[in-house]
């Protein structure tokens, strides 16, 4: 058993490490962009990070459970699967994390890299509105915390302790629909704050808190009432 300390640990490290990969990937791409090389896109975005969160949700699943995104953690309490105190806790290290890997990133990329994007900060594209974008974030976070509750929380989950690796491929299908609508890091409240705190890029900052928790909350719900019965909270 770990502590609850180790657990809040483990909560920052890994949102830490998906919010420097994730907003790394998209500071990278457009670093390219600027030196006229042949950038990698959409894609290499979205596989960065997905591949970022699958590591790290699998590396700390054991200690905290992986959750890294307060969708999860709010979806967890509101199924009574973690208490008050602890679902808060988390959302504070996962925020801290994000803020550390941010400001760590504006730190040590050349500003010509990161600034014009805001460090990666998701933001609505000109022609969707702020009700649609929140719809779309929703249905995002709302893949995510299906694939976490079947795969890491359930315990008939085909993928056992390797779960991390199906949450990071709702990740990356995540990314590729959602990006260019509402930007890569849309189903993450933790990953959007951080980022918009130190590239003071608050645009449209709410739809990536009311979408992503909502939707995250009536995934948890559904999964929990269908499928979870024989698993009653602790």
């Amino acid at each position: 058993m770990y502590g609850f300390f180790q657990k809040l640990a483990a909560e920052f490290l890994g949102t830490f490490a998906i919010v420097f990969i994730g907003a790394g990937a998209i500071c990278a791409d457009r670093y390219l962009q600027l030196q006229s090389q042949t950038s990698f896109g959409l894609v290499g975005v979205a596989l960065a990070y997905g591949i970022g969160v699958a590591a790290m949700v699998t590396a700390f699943a054991h200690v905290s459970g992986g959750h890294l995104n307060p969708a999860i953690t709010i979806g967890l309490w509101v199924t009574r699967r973690l208490d008050t105190l602890q679902s808060i806790f988390y959302c504070l290290s996962q925020l801290l994390g994000a803020i550390a890997a941010a400001y760590l990133l504006a730190a040590i990329v050349p500003e010509s890299a990161w600034a014009p994007a805001g460090l990666g900060t998701p933001d609505l594209a000109p022609d969707v509105t702020r009700w649609r974008g929140m719809v779309l974030a929703g249905v995002m976070a709302a893949v995510i915390v299906i694939v976490y509750f079947a795969t890491v929380l359930d315990e008939r989950g085909a993928f056992g302790k390797l779960g991390g690796v199906a949450v990071g491929f709702a990740v990356i299908a995540d990314v590729f629909f959602g990006a260019p609508f509402v930007g890569a890091s849309a189903a993450n409240p933790a990953r959007a704050f951080g980022t918009a705190l130190a590239s003071r890029h608050w645009h449209n900052h709410g739809v990536f808190w009311i979408g992503p928790l909502l939707g995250g909350i009536i995934a948890a719900v559904i999964y929990d009432r269908l499928f979870l019965g024989e698993q009653p909270p602790a």
